[in-house]
């Protein structure tokens, strides 16, 4: 009884948050004295923000398609509920994200670092990973499969290999070749 009853209150308040980020979509603006632009609920289509510093910055619940977000340093950033799809994410700094229930379809991730991502109930149908280190990043199980059949190459800056941070099976033998960091 006592957890069915913590169960509704948790739904109730998911619906309450997710009923507020889809709320009125507002711009983006750098406030004085802010560090970081704050993009929550903002309409940022085809924005560019190629090489820029935007670490802990928010994105949550943004439309973001077609931007180019390229060689961009968005470490310890908030991405719940955004919509990436077709962006520019080559060389992209995801660690440490939160990025729960992102539409990161049809994206461009070569050579992405995506370390401790938190990604669960997103989508990555279509998206271009070749060189992209997802160590200890959570991914759905089916996201993660769909990912091993596409996963080559190297990362260029943290020298693992996309396959092994994705902890994909050896073709044929079934066994798991999980990530070791700095190996």
């Amino acid at each position: 009884m006592t957890y069915q009853i913590i169960r509704r209150f948790l739904l109730g308040l998911t619906a309450l948050a997710f009923i507020c980020l889809m709320a009125t979509p507002v711009k983006a603006v750098l406030q004085e004295g802010e560090e970081v632009p704050n993009y929550v609920r903002s309409d940022i289509t085809g924005g560019d923000f190629h090489g820029q510093d935007l670490h802990k910055s928010s994105i949550a619940g943004a439309v973001a398609r077609d931007a180019d977000f390229s060689n961009v340093d968005l470490h310890g950033t908030v991405l719940t509920l955004a919509d990436l799809k077709g962006a520019n994410l080559n060389g992209i700094n995801l660690t440490d994200t939160l990025a729960d229930r992102v539409n990161f379809q049809k994206t461009d991730l070569r050579n992405s670092i995506l370390v401790n991502m938190i990604a669960s109930g997103s989508s990555f149908a279509g998206a271009t990973i070749e060189g992209a280190d997802f160590t200890f990043a959570v991914l759905d199980s089916d996201d993660q499969t769909r990912l091993c059949k596409d996963a080559q190459g190297v990362n260029p800056t943290t020298g693992i290999s996309t396959r092994d941070s994705l902890e994909c099976r050896d073709e044929g033998t079934g066994v798991y070749k999980p990530p070791i960091p700095g190996s």
